[in-house]
């Protein structure tokens, strides 16, 4: 199973540069059921992950001049702190059986792949529909306020924190309609804050985790390798059409995961 999770770590970097994002989607699960990582453990390994990749991601953009740093330091104020907050005192606190209910027991472990199969079908729904956020921005008659920029990162920090998943799904349509970006700009100021906010969330971790640092380094190498492969490939077919592929792919593990870890136990 090893071979096929590195294989898979490199399908991850592909991913971001092929389409920009959602590659990372994948990484808990990889880490769960290829490597055979406590749910837990993985969300944290995927900070790390995630928040490689997407750095590398974001340099390259940045040498584009598309990364907008005005919208990363107003949402970064916000989900930096909650991120690491989330990470160094909620994660530890979390109980490993929250409920019992006749023989079920809900655990953290469970929850965890729960929320991450329902954080995964929203996913797979915003790249299988494609973004026309940029075409509604345009029409989109609410103006942005800090306030509403510092409460949606807040959200970004919490959702990253909790299931090491960078959330660039959700944080692209708010970088389009609330500050106007055009979506490549979105595109590559999302892989910064999401670079960011998951390297804050990791070292939120030290100490409270046992780290394989030659694993991490190991899947992490993969994945960004797989970034360039991915962008060479990216030259000569359509991303869009990939995308929307990949969306599918995303729906499809989603569902499995919800099915095996809800009927299948």
């Amino acid at each position: 199973m090893a071979l096929f999770g590195y294989f898979a770590s490199l399908l991850i970097g592909v991913s971001l540069g092929l389409i920009g994002g959602g590659g990372s989607i994948l990484t808990v699960p990889v880490l769960v059921y290829l490597f055979g990582l406590n749910p837990l453990l993985a969300t944290s390994y995927s900070l790390f992950v995630v928040g490689s990749t997407s750095f590398v991601g974001a340099l390259n953009n940045f040498r584009k001049r598309l990364v907008h740093l005005k919208a990363v330091v107003l949402f970064g104020s916000s989900s930096l702190v909650t991120v690491f907050a989330t990470r160094r005192f909620l994660v530890p606190a979390i109980p490993q059986n929250l409920a019992q209910v006749g023989s079920f027991t809900l655990t953290s472990s469970l929850l965890t792949m729960v929320l991450f199969a329902v954080l995964m079908l929203l996913a797979s729904v915003s790249m299988i529909r494609g973004r026309k956020e940029e075409a509604h921005a345009s029409e989109c008659a609410e103006y942005f306020t800090v306030k509403k920029l510092l409460d949606y990162g807040i959200g970004i920090g919490l959702i990253t924190g909790l299931l090491g998943a960078g959330g660039g799904f959700l944080l692209i349509p708010a970088l389009v309609l609330l500050l106007r970006l055009p979506m490549k700009m979105a595109v590559g100021t999302s892989l910064l804050i999401i670079a960011l906010n998951s390297l804050i969330g990791f070292a939120g971790d030290l100490g409270h985790v046992a780290i394989r640092w030659g694993f991490l380094l190991r899947i992490t190498a993969i994945a960004v390798a797989g970034i360039f492969l991915g962008g060479a490939i990216g030259k000569k077919i359509a991303g869009e059409r990939l995308k929307k592929g990949f969306g599918w792919f995303v729906l499809l593990m989603g569902t499995y995961i919800l099915v095996r870890e809800t009927l299948l136990k």
